[in-house]
């Protein structure tokens, strides 16, 4: 079978086709553990989920919204052990689909997969728009400008500026990301500590309990679990270092490094930064902290603090939108290279640059979705209650992916990989992961208010993000129908951990497989 032969059939076209254009796969070896660990840093926008994402949740937590970042953590952290374990034996562009294709079964990778293209799509318009809103609070309230039009511009000039740095160099924009996060957490951290220090004898670890959660429908654990969607809202991308194993250099030992310490690290952040907010400002009223205004509650705390120093505090905010929004690019776009790549959505998102070796196309497709979905939900909804109604549908899917994970490592190392299996590793571990993360999918999704008395509903617009996922994933469940009867051999090849030197190489017609993947297993 000719090379050309190899790929269309790869690629799902159809024989005698004309042949896509040769390319020449991601860039190998081309970042190392820095830029692959603020990949993780900077998906996560520690400065931005803490001035915005994370202080949404104190609508519902109220001062007890510390002990809903620290619950966040500990469930992240098991998931991040899982992740890591994964990415041991399996590093691929593909990972998160990669994950429970090998574990559980090819058709479950692809409905992870599906919601995961869903989640990173979302990543930038959510990010523009929640950014370009602070932009266009602090300059109609300093200079008087128009704040929708210069909502709107903002978002089109910074959706664009992150489509040009994807479309160069991994090393030019996973580098950028290295110095976009090390400032943001700087600033915010030595923030932090001045607020605790001028709380003085406000400060107390009672925000670590439920007795601060005393928001009006939302009393008690209830309010700690709806909080909680918007605080693991804040871990989301601890993850997004995988998918960047095919450019990474030995990625079996810097992506499981990557993950787990940047969750780790900036989970640590989160709970300081909380904690800071909450004792400086009273936790008592901590629940119209959010009401503070100006773009950000986190810009009053600065004038507060550091009278016209608020400024760093409004570039660290900026900075961390634009790191955020560039990390979602590179996840977002590697994850559906993977998945064009073995036929299971359109071969032209797994085109890259001769010169550059990005994925052009997906960087594309990318500025496209954030353009559309960002100006629509933003002049729909307005700019905060659409970027709410996005992060809560992030959150749905990815809360359910990271259960999801939980089970495929279990089930990985218990069925393939079980010379290497670990008790605590692969079986306590994912188990206890999954039920630290059930409270808040079940809050997000608005499902078992009538039997778990817990489960309160969010808001308006934010309810409606069930409905939402649920549309997503029935028409994913279509696809994946789709599939099996048209190309049923395509999603088998979900499984597989790609080494080759490009997409087109004999990889794609099933030569190089996984090495945790039995013989004949896709038969």
């Amino acid at each position: 079978m000719s090379a050309n032969t190899t790929s269309d059939s790869a690629l799902g076209q159809s024989p005698g086709a004309p042949p896509p254009a040769q390319s020449p796969g991601l860039a190998r070896g081309a970042i190392g553990l820095r830029e692959v660990l603020f990949q993780s840093v900077t998906s996560m926008g520690p400065a931005g989920a803490v001035a915005v994402s994370i202080a949404v949740g104190a609508a519902y937590a109220g001062g007890g919204l510390p002990l809903a970042v620290l619950l966040a953590l500990v469930g992240c952290l098991l998931v991040a052990s899982s992740i890591g374990q994964l990415a041991r034996q399996l590093p691929s562009a593909g990972s998160i689909y990669t994950y429970p294709a090998q574990g559980i079964h090819p058709a479950a990778g692809f409905v992870v997969g599906w919601g995961y293209a869903l989640v990173q799509a979302l990543v930038g318009p959510g990010t523009c728009g929640l950014v370009s809103y602070l932009v266009a609070s602090v300059t109609s309230a300093e200079f008087g400008w128009p704040f929708t039009t210069t909502w709107v511009i903002s978002l089109i000039v910074l959706a664009i500026a992150i489509a040009a740095l994807n479309l160069g160099r991994v090393q030019l924009s996973a580098r950028a990301g290295s110095v976009l996060g090390a400032l943001e957490i700087i600033v915010f951290t030595v923030l932090a500590v001045w607020l605790i220090v001028k709380a003085g004898s406000g400060n107390t670890f009672s925000a670590f309990t439920l007795r601060f959660a005393t928001v009006k429908g939302y009393h008690g654990f209830s309010g700690i679990a709806a909080g909680s969607v918007y605080t693991i809202l804040g871990f989301i991308g601890f993850e997004a270092s995988a998918p960047l194993a095919e450019e990474a250099r030995d990625p079996r030992r810097t992506i499981p490094v990557a993950i787990v310490t940047s969750c780790l690290v900036i989970g640590l952040f989160y709970v300081l930064t909380t904690y800071a907010g909450d004792v400086f400002f009273g936790p008592l009223r901590y629940v119209s902290f959010g009401a503070l205004g100006g773009g950000s509650p986190w810009l009053a705390l600065g004038r507060d603090a550091w009278g016209l120093g608020w400024v760093v505090v409004f570039i660290a905010i900026l900075n961390s939108g634009v790191g955020n929004g560039n990390a979602g690019t590179l996840a977002a776009t590697r994850t559906w290279y993977a998945m064009a790549r073995i036929g299971v959505l359109p071969p032209v998102l797994a085109r890259t640059s001769p010169r550059w070796k990005s994925p052009y196309v997906g960087v594309l497709v990318q500025l496209a979705v954030t353009l559309a979905v960002g100006l629509s939900v933003g002049l729909s909804f307005g700019p905060v209650p659409g970027f709410v109604l996005l992060a809560t549908i992030v959150s749905g899917v990815m809360i359910a992916i990271y259960i999801v994970l939980n089970l495929s490592c279990l089930l990985f190392y218990a069925r393939r990989a079980r010379a290497e299996f670990n008790w605590l590793l692969h079986a306590v571990i994912p188990v206890l992961g999954i039920l630290a993360f059930l409270p808040a999918w079940y809050t997000a999704m608005g499902l078992g208010g009538s039997v778990l008395t817990w489960v309160t509903p969010l808001v308006y617009p934010s309810s409606e993000a069930g409905l939402v996922i649920g549309i997503w994933f029935a028409i994913g469940l279509v696809v994946l129908g789709y599939l099996y009867a048209r190309h049923p051999e395509r999603l088998p090849r979900m499984r597989r951990v790609f080494d080759g030197e490009a997409f087109d190489s004999a990889a794609l017609a099933g030569d190089q497989v996984s090495r945790a993947e039995p013989a004949g297993d896709e038969a």
